[in-house]
């Protein structure tokens, strides 16, 4: 990670969290409950909106990122703690957890299906996988234009893909989508998941703004 991007990334950030985001996670981490994982904390945008969860263990690999995210802690009303760890290898045993989130962070993982393969692992079998992200488009048009930029967006934004398949991939490993919101013109989707089974539940989708 660059030196200039942790410190740039909260005023980048919060004048879309004003229009929007901020209302997108509050809304999806109201599902987050019991024991929570969180993979790819950031500087801790999320951890104001958990309201029922038991505990929340973050996993962020960025050391300024990290300590960003300690100012966030106490504005938390469940306890929170941040370790450093990479989501493609938790720490952690098979089934430790009620819900895991992932909030705009599969673009950014360098191999994202072993990330999905990982939360997949540490969720337990009756358990939520709670996420936001922002996808490929289906449009030939722009989802050309996201392929062309992603190179040159990838080197200013330290990684991260704007032409990533993320549904597909969460398709590809093991989980079934229960649930998408679409946001922006469908560039953004909430989604809730779980381990699939084989009598899969009819997903639900919703397109707002």
């Amino acid at each position: 990670m660059s030196n200039w991007f942790p410190k740039l990334y909260n005023p980048l950030m919060k004048p879309l969290e004003k229009i929007g985001f901020g209302n997108i996670r509050k809304e999806l981490l109201l599902n987050a409950k019991g024991q929570v994982l969180e993979i790819g904390s950031g500087t801790g945008f999320n951890f104001s909106y958990y309201k029922h969860a038991d505990k929340v263990v973050a996993v962020e690999p960025a050391t300024q990122m990290r300590e960003q995210s300690f100012i966030q802690i106490k504005k938390a009303s469940v306890p929170i703690e941040v370790i450093s760890a990479s989501g493609e290898k938790l720490p952690f045993a098979d089934n430790s957890f009620d819900t895991v989130v992932g909030t705009l962070v599969l673009c950014t993982i360098p191999n994202p299906e072993q990330a999905l393969k990982e939360m997949r692992r540490v969720c337990k079998p009756n358990g939520k996988i709670l996420l936001f992200e922002h996808v490929r488009l289906e449009n030939k048009f722009l989802g050309s234009l996201q392929d062309w930029l992603t190179p040159f967006w990838k080197h200013i934004c330290d990684g991260c893909h704007l032409n990533r398949n993320t549904l597909q991939l969460i398709e590809q490993t093991g989980l079934q989508v229960d649930m998408i919101e679409k946001h922006y013109k469908k560039i953004f989707l909430v989604m809730e998941a779980s381990i699939k089974s084989n009598n899969p539940e009819r997903r639900s989708e919703i397109e707002n703004i």
